[in-house]
């Protein structure tokens, strides 16, 4: 177990992520009327994000449109954000199977400038995919108070080392920056589409992860 809280496999390049860290979702027992109405509440809410905007949806809004009381729906969740980021956690936890075990680059067995290249390019994704729940659940400082953004921190930080970075820790955040929901937002509004921005975090992860031959060379 590294002090960051991993556990790492191999060594160099090849050092992994092992554990998946907890963050919003379901519990692991709940019983049969709870886990339908959880899904009702979900289901609403998606329909209610994709329609809207993420902002003006509120609390009442979802319970009418899942048909549960307000009171049920207190008693899970405390504020539209956190059912935004229920909805993003199966989302999230996919994407961090295979960041722990998937093929490379975005899993073990690439160099560290070619797994963060390619977890730039899976992150964008989802943004594409899911920007109203991810405007709704993890902009501003509610980011960096869910699970997903500590996984992504240990994962990052790991690459880091990994590349024998000096001093990885001030940099960690700074290159998960360029994933902030409303940083994406204000990209393809201002005319820039995904192509560009996962070229230029590609740009960005190699510059700052150079291969160990060239680290050595400068």
């Amino acid at each position: 177990m590294g002090d960051d809280g991993t556990n790492r496999t191999g060594e160099g390049d090849s050092a992994t992520l092992t554990v998946v860290v907890p963050h919003a979702g379901r519990p692991v027992r709940e019983r049969a009327d709870a886990a339908r109405n959880r899904e009702r509440v979900l289901d609403a809410a998606r329909r209610l994000y994709r329609e809207r905007d993420p902002r003006t949806v509120t609390m009442e809004d979802i319970a009418a449109a899942a048909g549960v009381g307000r009171a049920t729906l207190y008693r899970r969740y405390r504020d539209p954000a956190a059912v935004a980021v229920a909805l993003l956690d199966e989302h999230d936890r996919s994407l961090q199977e295979q960041l722990i075990s998937g093929p490379p680059p975005l899993g073990p067995g690439a160099a560290p400038a070619d797994r963060l290249a390619a977890f730039y390019a899976a992150m964008l994704d989802l943004l594409d995919e899911h920007l109203p729940l991810a405007l709704s659940g993890e902009t501003g400082a509610a980011r960096f108070r869910t699970g997903a953004y500590e996984f992504w921190r240990l994962h990052v930080r790991v690459l880091l080392r990994a590349a024998g970075v000096p001093d990885p820790e001030p940099l960690v955040d700074i290159l998960l920056a360029p994933l902030a929901p409303e940083l994406y937002q204000h990209q393809r509004r201002h005319g820039l589409d995904r192509r560009q921005i996962a070229a230029a975090l590609d740009r960005l992860a190699r510059a700052l992860l150079p291969e160990p031959g060239r680290r050595d060379a400068q």
